[in-house]
């Protein structure tokens, strides 16, 4: 491999919310951290030897963003994911989570229905319902060890007069790359009832052999013209302090709408080493994901082989994107914070509860397995410690 992703990499003290942020968001300092959705990984160093020659310019005024932010992040799509966008379509946004927000603000109004899929990432619930929506639930059914839609609920939610709907694209937690057939059913249904789709993609390029990404707005133009995609280099390359993302969005109505927000909000100035590192890693970052997908492959066979020998009770729910595991502890006999105690404070691990999810995550945790093979190992025999000594 090109890339060392055994190197052990000395996080405390670096201010991360991962590593120095346990104490203050989970209650324990001293636990292995496998919760936010960041990677112990060294972002590649074509990306780090960018900004620091940025950097050693001196001068940080404010930034313009170069052609070369978008033209990369136009070939990437069409090179990775075979979908063709204009330029024009590319819009700054700080991070995935503003963007959710601003086009729940530019598109809907207090008290519209905005159906969300749980369980999925808890920022979609707050989305809604911090701006004073109505937020309904399609919740997503486990069948053959895998997180699947409900469309036949999505058409009754759909019916009963919804104006958006939030998509994760490929899904958090649990990994689901949904299928063409499933985002094609699913955008049907928002075309039939008028149905703005909210498409975070932001795990997109994080996709296990052989799944393919398909975008939503990539499946015919008129799907395209009701679709708001948000993209980030930040979960691929570690780049999430940098806060930078991208909304891409062909409907020049819809595209105008959410500028809108973005110019009001005095934001779209965006970050200087931002915009470098998104245009590096656009540019340059095939050959790190590819290796970067074969290590955490081999994560999760070590993960799925320790916990069949080792942890019985537990039962991994195999992703097919993602560095986040699904684990199902309904086994164990505990309620959820009885579940939490026993991996936070007795197996010193730190992960997030699935009830964090909303309805269908009661009795599962999070694992995320973006981390050294012996970093992995150490969480896994410490849960096992923790079992031995029920």
């Amino acid at each position: 491999m090109n890339f060392d992703f055994d190197q052990i990499i000395e996080r405390k003290g670096s201010s991360c919310i991962k590593w120095d942020g346990m104490e203050k968001f989970l209650g324990a300092a001293d636990a292995v951290p496998m919760w936010v959705a960041d990677m112990d990984f060294l972002t590649p160093a074509f990306i780090t030897e960018a900004i620091i020659k940025r950097a050693n310019h001196g001068i940080f005024g404010y930034p313009l963003r170069a052609e070369g932010y978008f033209t990369s992040l136009k070939y990437w799509l069409e090179r990775r994911h075979q979908w063709k966008v204009d330029r024009d379509w590319i819009i700054f946004s700080p991070a995935v989570v503003p963007a959710l927000n601003m086009a729940v603000l530019a598109y809907t109004q207090p008290g519209d229905k905005i159906i969300t899929q749980p369980p999925v990432y808890f920022p979609f619930f707050t989305a809604v319902t911090d701006h004073k929506r109505t937020l309904v639930y399609n919740n997503l059914v486990m069948k053959d060890g895998r997180l699947s839609m409900d469309s036949e609920n999505l058409e009754a939610l759909a019916k009963d007069g919804a104006k958006m709907l939030i998509l994760s694209n490929p899904h958090n937690p649990g990994g689901s790359v949904w299928t063409r057939e499933e985002l094609t059913r699913m955008a049907e249904i928002c075309l039939k009832y008028n149905i703005l789709i909210l498409s975070d993609e932001i795990h997109c390029d994080l996709v296990y052999k052989p799944f393919k990404h398909i975008p939503v707005a990539s499946l015919s133009q008129e799907i395209s013209m009701i679709t708001i995609t948000t993209v980030a280099p930040s979960k691929t390359f570690n780049l999430s302090g940098l806060s930078t993302a991208s909304v891409i969005i062909e409907n020049d109505s819809l595209r105008r709408e959410f500028n809108e927000q973005v110019e009001h909000l005095h934001i779209n100035w965006g970050n200087l080493f931002g915009n470098i590192a998104s245009e590096e890693a656009y540019l340059h970052g095939d050959l790190f994901v590819d290796e970067l997908m074969d290590y955490l492959a081999l994560n999760i066979e070590i993960l799925e082989e320790y916990v069949a020998e080792h942890l019985p009770k537990i039962k991994v729910i195999r992703p097919e994107s993602t560095f986040l595991v699904w684990l199902d502890c309904s086994e164990m006999g505990m309620n959820d914070k009885d579940l939490n105690e026993f991996f936070l404070h007795k197996a010193k691990v730190g992960m997030n509860p699935g009830v964090m999810f909303g309805p269908g995550g009661a009795g599962y945790m999070r694992m995320n397995i973006g981390c050294p093979k012996s970093t992995l190992l150490q969480g896994l025999e410490q849960i096992k410690g923790a079992f031995t000594n029920l």
